[in-house]
């Protein structure tokens, strides 16, 4: 199963992972294999128990056709992973200035690396705007 995983790891705390459920590994455990991240000696993709409640579906592909505007909630795809902003600037040629507010981080972003936010609450997708 496809899945995006929530990692408490220093320097990746708040970023989403796309990763495949292997089996279960315990009471509310999985273990997971990452898509992106891998190993220390770069031998394999990175294998990992996670709790259940740090693991979702993947989220449904929302197609943007006018861009994004000042103060959108974005996810932005960075170090390998999916990581809560908010557009702060827009540029030319679809690109965008996003402030990792969390971090205290602005990141300059194309469109394509960038999906609207959306939460997984009570067993579905909500976007921030219709909560």
């Amino acid at each position: 199963m496809q899945v995006e995983v929530l990692t408490d790891e220093d320097g990746l705390k708040g970023a989403w992972f796309a990763a495949t459920i292997i089996e279960p590994s315990g009471e509310d455990k999985y273990l997971i294999e990452y898509k992106t991240l891998r190993n220390d000696d770069d031998t394999e993709f990175l294998r990992e128990d996670i709790r259940a409640c740090n693991i979702r579906p993947c989220p449904p592909e929302i197609i943007v056709v006018d861009g994004f505007k000042v103060l959108d909630e974005v996810d932005a795809y960075y170090n390998e992973g999916w990581w809560v902003g908010v557009i702060e600037k827009v540029l030319i040629n679809s690109n965008y200035v996003v402030n990792f507010i969390e971090y205290d981080e602005k990141t300059t972003f194309n469109q394509a690396d960038l999906r609207p936010h959306q939460d997984w609450l009570n067993g579905q997708w909500v976007v921030p705007s219709d909560v």
